[in-house]
């Protein structure tokens, strides 16, 4: 079992809601690896930053990817970070990968300032630049497909990739 779609990018490319209407259109399940990272630590991803650091929020994390696909059946989002994890991107390869792409000035006004995101907490107009600046070759690198996601609505998007499926 795959998932059938695995979709990754930086924070505020709409890779939570993009996914979960995609799941629908599919008549699948929708599943978010912060998600499975939360429930496997039994708390929210800023109280792991804080209380046992980003290094250990990235081995849950390569954990979560791993068994997410593994076991995934339906749409998958990846947060933000997985693809640093040279495992994980050698872990998507073989996967349709969607990498929905964002620009700053959008990323921006849907990230907001950072609420809930630690790595955002400090100066993050500057932060979120920096963090799109280092991944998005990462991005680019795993993904099959690259799905501009700027002023578009959801299910713009969702239709965009649903073109891109195989019947």
């Amino acid at each position: 079992m795959a998932p059938l779609v695995v979709l990754v990018g930086a924070p505020g490319c709409g890779k939570t809601t993009v996914g979960r209407a995609l799941a629908d259109a599919l008549g699948v399940e929708f599943r978010d690896t912060d998600t499975d990272i939360e429930q496997m630590a039994g708390k929210p991803i800023p109280e792991i930053f804080i209380d046992e650091g980003e290094t250990h929020f990235r081995t849950l994390e390569r954990a979560a990817v791993a068994a997410a696909l593994a076991g995934g059946t339906g749409v998958l989002a990846l947060g933000g970070g997985a693809v640093l994890a040279e495992e994980t991107r050698a872990a998507l390869v073989g996967h349709r990968v969607v990498h929905l792409s964002v620009e700053l000035p959008d990323a921006v006004r849907r990230v907001g300032l950072g609420a809930g995101r630690p790595l955002l907490a400090l100066n993050p107009r500057a932060t979120l630049k920096h963090l799109m600046d280092q991944r998005r070759p990462l991005y680019t690198e795993v993904a099959t497909v690259t799905v501009t996601t700027d002023g578009r609505a959801p299910t713009a998007i969702v239709e965009e990739i649903t073109a891109l499926l195989p019947r």
